[in-house]
């Protein structure tokens, strides 16, 4: 059997290679790998090609990324906001400190579209090494996420190493890593992974599944080392266009998440980003899946439903509009079902002064 890095070196990353096993329109896929590089590992493309368009359109290149005249490179200003090389500095108390510049796939619709894959994406030890600087010298940094390309897809020794130096930091309170690993190359995670990342508690890992038939065996047993380590595991998962963007997979997705002890966080509005239009759905949409699932699953199914929005405004949840009048008698709801209800106001509406 082989072991993760060698069905990562198997990737397929050329029309050629493609072509062996599904078809194509190889001077369109060869326009658009020119501008934003393809990859996909054996263990994700075989799902994929078992399951479906609907993983297969979250990894095969689509012309019409070269064609996008709506989005923007960077909507999120990550450069704008990097004081070191690939450290980002958005909030006053976080940072993410990108220390790999590898992913297991590809995703079409990623948020550093510009540059993972490309020539100009490059992380060394001595980038990381001027990152953690940078964190030791902000004392209001006390949280920081580590993402990349895709932090897991480092050695163990490497992983061991950054976390050991950023939970050395005395201020920094938390750790997160973000990965899509789990669900994209679970073989990666192994025991000895496990025990390594269980040393730096408190650490959290946010996972990216999108769809409910990424959930596998490989994936679950991945899911379950790295929760049987003490880790808690959150899921972020892109509302995508023609993958998920109908309530009952999203359902579906949310309902197994829970089963291998993953807590839907985040469903995210795809992000503006260059080369991703045609994957993009409108907020209105997002808005009328977020109502279906509070209608239909517990509370702790259902994640919150945010835009990232351009211009350093941060992350805002969107939800469907359930308060329909307030004033000093009372609260009018709506509920999910559509049915009307006063809620008595307290007669004090303004808060205690402490």
């Amino acid at each position: 059997m082989k072991n993760w890095q060698q069905i990562l070196q198997s990737s397929v990353t050329t029309t050629e290679q493609l072509s062996k096993f599904v078809q194509i329109n190889t001077q369109q896929v060869e326009q658009v790998i020119q501008h934003y590089p393809m990859k996909i590992n054996p263990y994700f493309l075989k799902l994929a090609i078992k399951k479906g368009p609907s993983l297969l359109r979250q990894v095969l290149p689509d012309i019409r990324e070269l064609y996008d005249d709506v989005c923007q490179a960077d909507p999120l200003g990550e450069e704008k906001n990097s004081p070191v090389p690939n450290l980002i500095h958005r909030y006053r108390d976080r940072v993410l400190l990108m220390v790999s510049q590898e992913c297991a796939i590809y995703c079409r619709f990623c948020t550093r579209k510009r540059r993972v894959g490309r020539n100009g994406f490059k992380i060394t030890r001595e980038s990381i090494e001027k990152g953690i600087d940078y964190i030791k010298r902000h004392r209001e940094v006390r949280d920081v996420l580590i993402s990349g390309g895709d932090p897991l897809l480092l050695s163990d020794e490497q992983l061991d190493w950054i976390l050991a130096a950023v939970r050395d930091i005395r201020h920094v309170e938390i750790v997160r890593i973000g990965s899509r690993v789990p669900g994209a190359l679970p073989q990666r995670v192994t025991p000895h992974l496990a025990k390594v990342l269980r040393k730096y508690h408190p650490l959290y890992l946010n996972i990216h599944f999108n769809h409910p038939d990424e959930i596998t065996k490989e994936s679950s047993q991945a899911c379950q080392l790295l929760a049987d380590a003490g880790i808690p595991l959150g899921s972020q998962t892109v509302l995508l266009r023609g993958i998920n963007d109908n309530a009952e997979v999203l359902a579906a997705l949310m309902k197994k998440l829970l089963a291998i002890r993953v807590r839907p966080y985040y469903l995210f509005q795809a992000d503006p980003v260059k080369g991703i239009s045609h994957l993009r759905t409108s907020i209105e949409v997002g808005i009328h899946l977020i109502e279906k699932l509070r209608a239909n699953l517990s509370g702790m199914a259902v994640p919150d439903y945010v835009v990232d929005v351009p211009g350093n405004g941060g992350k805002i949840p969107l939800l469907p509009q359930y308060l329909v009048e307030l004033n000093e008698k009372e609260a009018v709801l709506r509920s999910y079902q559509g049915e009307i209800y006063s809620y008595p106001q307290k007669p004090d509406l303004h808060p205690s002064a402490h």
